[in-house]
């Protein structure tokens, strides 16, 4: 517990967006100080004298995602005070928004389910996957501490986890890789452990239907609820856990919703603060060392001290325009990310004050995405559904559109400059439509009107007049659509290998034969769909080793600064392993980092 009396912890409901003209002005302030000390980097001693104490800690946490919970966690559990600032007015970051798949091998999850996975094999396929991008360290760090974090996540909270069967890993032809995949997500969570803290909860990126408790792995089967059986089944199945769930009076949460409450209770049963409206200004550094954070709680600037350390969850910088201008290929911005909306490097800058080198900036969570209005939609299923496919601005197909979403953003910023790819066009038929879900609009409905009319989304009935309206040459169009139809009907895409890799039939129809991937484009109207380059997140930060310790541009470390999450360079460097390659490694380098202040790893 902090050696002084906690300051008392916001209560406050969501806020519009942005920040209010108070915190503006706390922050303001605090950068002020910096600016008026002459200091080049983090804020120094002298000026940070100045503002009011808001308590020592061993350990403060900057972030309420899944990589501070779990640090936060993982320090009061070894015996260490510990405060966790975040700078919205929910908890979860970007988990509690989303499916909250977590991809760590052998974990015992897995291996209780009978997963055939060992270290060896581990070991091997993410070697395989990141390659040199990311030292040998860090990914052994990564394979050695995360099913010891599920572990202990499982001991410290109400949180239960289950097997994503079949969800492949996305390289599954790789040494080591798992065809019948490697991830996990939480299982199901009664919200009513939380209390009046429930009301707190960042809300998900796409609500579930309504009455229905529904689990990542369900999806697949509910876009194919009309054309399949099992389909039909798993529906059913939702709709009867959320019946039970209300018989029973619970509040049922699956997904990123259920890890964000299932952390947040247990740091309510361990009474762990968790400060909201409490934004991070900048790092406390005294003789060379990190050795508290500066904040601005409910607009009014405050500094908190830690004896030991400043754990930086905060999250990647995907809602801050001037860094993704700075950092990213262009044609980048702030509007085509589900990533959460605080989410504008605030951890990341204070951290390069500080000392920190950077890497993988240039780089995120990408993957295709319809820039609907409201917000953008991030496609798994759609763009892999036989009887669709992907053409760029001459009307060709340029990419495998069942491959791994990141993959299929990298070819569009690859061959962009040369071939313009960006926006692409998802294209598809009316038969596409009467047989499978589309985000939440059910077969055989209409499409909703504000999508025609923002632009996402066009419709005629001949392909020629579809052509017309997006602009790209409609003999190249008809040419394209033909080609596909003919390589769909052979059950082979001698052409980009669309269906050759077992990940590429993970959203597929079964009853599609010779192949789930591939179905010819026939009946019209014709339907076109802008595809843009989406992202989960940021996944450029601070550069860490394999304790999550910060790096200095020398490879010296900054003495008292970790990283974990978004805020922190990618373990996966520039590719992406599997399903939840995002929360598993910042869960575990959350709680690397606290096992290292705490003197046990």
């Amino acid at each position: 517990m902090p050696t002084s009396a906690d300051p008392p912890r916001s209560t406050a409901s969501p806020v519009a967006d942005g920040p209010s003209r108070r915190q503006l002005l706390g922050t303001a302030a605090v950068t002020g100080l910096a600016l008026a000390a002459g200091l080049p980097g983090a804020v120094g001693a002298a000026r940070a004298a100045d503002l009011p104490s808001l308590g020592t800690y061993d350990v403060v946490v900057v972030g309420s995602g899944a990589a501070g919970m779990t640090a936060a966690l993982t320090a009061v559990h070894q015996g260490l005070s510990c405060v966790v600032v975040e700078k919205a007015a929910t908890f979860g970051g970007s988990a509690a928004r989303s499916g909250a798949g977590v991809w760590i091998p052998n974990n015992p999850v897995l291996l209780a389910a009978g997963v055939p996975d060992t270290p060896a094999k581990a070991a091997a396929y993410l070697a395989a996957v990141v390659g040199p991008d990311v030292p040998v360290e860090r990914q052994r760090a990564f394979l050695a501490h995360g099913p010891a974090m599920i572990s202990f996540v499982m001991a410290h909270s109400p949180l239960r986890f289950r097997w994503m069967e079949g969800y492949s890993d996305y390289y599954p032809e790789l040494p080591g890789g798992l065809p019948n995949g490697r991830s996990i997500e939480p299982d199901q969570l009664d919200g009513n452990v939380l209390g009046a803290e429930l009301a707190r909860l960042n809300p998900p990126y796409m609500a579930t239907p309504a009455g229905m408790v529904v689990f990542s792995a369900d999806y697949k089967w509910l876009t194919l609820a009309a054309v399949s059986v099992k389909g039909a089944a798993v529906a059913a199945e939702c709709l009867a856990r959320g019946t039970a769930a209300a018989l029973l009076g619970q509040k049922p949460l699956t997904m990123g919703q259920s890890l964000a409450a299932g952390l947040r209770a247990g740091l309510l049963a361990a009474e762990v603060p968790l400060w909201l409206n409490t934004p991070l200004t900048d790092l406390l550094v005294e003789d060379g060392t990190v050795t508290g954070a500066l904040v601005a709680q409910d607009g009014t600037p405050g500094l908190i001290r830690a004896r030991r350390g400043v754990i930086v969850g905060s999250g990647g910088f995907e809602h801050n325009a001037a860094m993704r201008a700075q950092y990213q290929r262009g044609p980048i911005g702030t509007d085509w990310t589900v990533g959460a909306r605080e989410n504008t490097g605030d951890g990341i800058r204070a951290g390069e004050r500080a000392g920190a080198a950077l890497d993988l900036m240039d780089d995120a969570w990408w993957g295709p995405a319809i820039p609907l209005p409201g917000d953008p939609y991030f496609c798994l299923a759609e763009r892999t559904l036989p009887g669709g496919l992907l053409v760029n601005a001459a009307g060709a197909r340029f990419v495998n559109e069942a491959a791994p979403y990141s993959d299929v953003v990298h070819t569009m910023y690859d061959r962009n400059p040369t071939d313009p790819d960006i926006p692409a066009w998802l294209i598809v038929d009316q038969n596409y439509r009467n047989r499978y879900l589309f985000r939440d609009v059910a077969p055989l409905l209409p499409l909703p009107g504000a999508w025609y009319d923002s632009g996402a989304v066009h419709r005629a009935w001949t392909l020629d007049a579809l052509a017309g309206q997006i602009g790209v040459p409609g003999a190249a169009l008809r040419s394209t659509v033909n080609r596909f139809n003919s390589l769909a009907r052979s059950g082979r895409d001698t052409d980009f290998h669309r269906g050759d890799s077992v990940y590429d039939h993970y959203y597929t129809d079964p009853a599609v034969l010779p192949d789930s991937c591939l179905a010819p484009l026939w009946l019209p109207p014709y339907y076109a769909f802008r595809i843009v380059p989406g992202d989960l997140g940021t996944k450029g930060g601070m550069r860490t080793d394999a304790r999550a310790r910060v790096l200095r541009a020398d490879g010296s470390v900054v003495p008292g600064l970790y990283a974990a999450g978004n805020a922190s360079a990618a373990v996966m460097g520039h590719s992406y392993a599997g399903a939840g390659s995002t929360i598993g490694p910042a869960m575990t380098f959350g709680y690397v980092a606290a096992l290292d202040l705490a003197g046990a790893l």
